[in-house]
């Protein structure tokens, strides 16, 4: 089952873009492994008494370009190999869209559905004694992620500062506002992708105001059916699904309305005017503009010859199969890749960090206008690679991400 191993499909990925560039063996080996993974127990007394040993995992992939930082998850599957493979992915994430960050990742092997909120305190709380010592807004900072949250990230916070004795908000971010956390950051991932389909349609020449749709209609997808027409200034939303099933509107619908509908009954289904579709019908609609914002591989070798949008932005992490990448590019489907497409969520925790470092907070205006112009650099520098090294998007995103590792790798010396 090796194939199916994420950080093994994490190195082929690495391996592809390092063969483009010609890069030197060492400068391979060096990338295609953690540069330190910390794997631990942590005991939690629980509230009947018992105390439960659980797994917890940090790895810090790469930090060439900076202090690492990525996300921490509380899933019963989380694996090393997850965490490394994920960790490897925020290196390049970060480095797309041009921060001064390396990438981590964390993870604990647990269900958080069956802990009572005290519970998840002690967890968090252990976590952090065991590995406080290796982070620091200046060394490594995790961020919330599968099942973590705001509060638990403000418990880790709280743990780390009683255990060196003095406040350091920049230690995480995607904390509650009220104790360090950044305005914007709740919309940033869906707000950064829609940044990039306007500079797509520019390049183009597609009406950002035609049709579009939605598949996944979770945090990211709901402000992705908002913000579309804020950002863009129209378009017509003519389908939307979720993990129950899909709805098809031809004329289109208020995306405010099927939001409140969705808030209201927990899934898109029955909103008024609307005919059910499938998850997979909604992927073969003939739309300007598609968001694959819910599950990895749902356009695959088999369906990707049906895929009729012109842009395909992946808010989602992996919602498209290498083999339908290549079937996509050579119909013409221009594909945002999702860690440029959602890489809004990682650059908005980086303004978090650089402002608890500096203690100064930004208003809303500030963080929209920093990170539009940071997703519009990383569209363009990843556009110009794909049209110069005439590749998909996908390997022209990793093209640019790597290369910029790689230069500071070589710079510092170690390769």
């Amino acid at each position: 089952m090796s194939e199916l191993n994420p950080f093994k499909i994490a190195q082929a990925q690495f391996d592809e873009a390092a063969e483009i560039l010609g890069l030197e063996p060492a400068m391979r080996e060096i990338l295609r492994w953690p540069r330190r993974e910390y794997k631990f127990t942590i005991p939690v007394k629980m509230d009947d008494g018992s105390t439960k040993v659980f797994h917890g995992y940090r790895v810090q992939y790469n930090d060439a370009r900076g202090p690492t930082k990525g996300g921490l998850r509380w899933h019963p599957d989380e694996t090393i190999d997850t965490v490394r493979a994920l960790a490897a992915w925020m290196t390049w994430k970060t480095s797309v869209v041009d921060i001064p960050l390396g990438g981590g990742k964390g993870g604990v092997t647990c269900n958080p559905k069956e802990m009572s909120e005290n519970e998840k305190e002690r967890l968090a709380r252990g976590w952090m004694r065991v590995i406080a010592r290796e982070l620091g807004g200046d060394r490594d900072c995790p961020a919330p992620d599968v099942y973590t949250t705001p509060q638990i990230m403000a418990w880790m916070m709280d743990e780390y500062e009683t255990i060196i004795g003095r406040n350091h908000p920049a230690v995480i971010t995607g904390k509650p506002i009220p104790i360090g956390g950044s305005q914007g950051r709740g919309d940033a991932t869906a707000r950064g992708g829609i940044f990039t389909v306007r500079e797509a349609c520019k390049k183009l020449g597609i009406d950002p105001n035609g049709t579009y749709a939605i598949q996944g209609f979770g945090n990211a997808g709901q402000y992705a059916a908002l913000l579309h027409k804020e950002v863009l200034g129209g378009g017509k939303l003519i389908a939307v699904s979720d993990s129950r099933g899909g709805i098809y509107v031809e004329g289109g619908m208020d995306p405010e309305a099927i939001v409140k509908h969705k808030l209201k009954t927990g899934k898109v289904g029955g909103f008024p005017g609307s005919k059910g579709i499938t998850n997979e019908e909604l992927l073969e609609l003939d739309v300007d503009i598609l968001y694959p914002s819910a599950l990895e591989n749902v356009i695959t070798k088999d369906n990707a010859k049906n895929v009729k949008c012109k842009i395909s932005c992946e808010l989602a992490n992996g919602p498209t199969t290498p083999e339908a990448d290549i079937i996509l590019h050579n119909k013409g489907v221009h594909v945002i890749p999702d860690f440029l497409a959602n890489a809004g969520g990682v650059t908005v925790s980086y303004f978090e960090q650089v402002q608890g470092m500096y203690n100064y907070y930004w208003s809303l205006e500030d963080v929209h206008k920093q990170l539009d112009a940071r997703m519009t650099k990383a569209y363009h520098d990843v556009f110009n690679m794909h049209s110069e090294k005439k590749v998909h998007m996908r390997s022209a995103a990793y093209l640019v991400a790597v290369a910029r590792v790689a230069e500071a790798v070589k710079l510092r010396g170690w390769v």
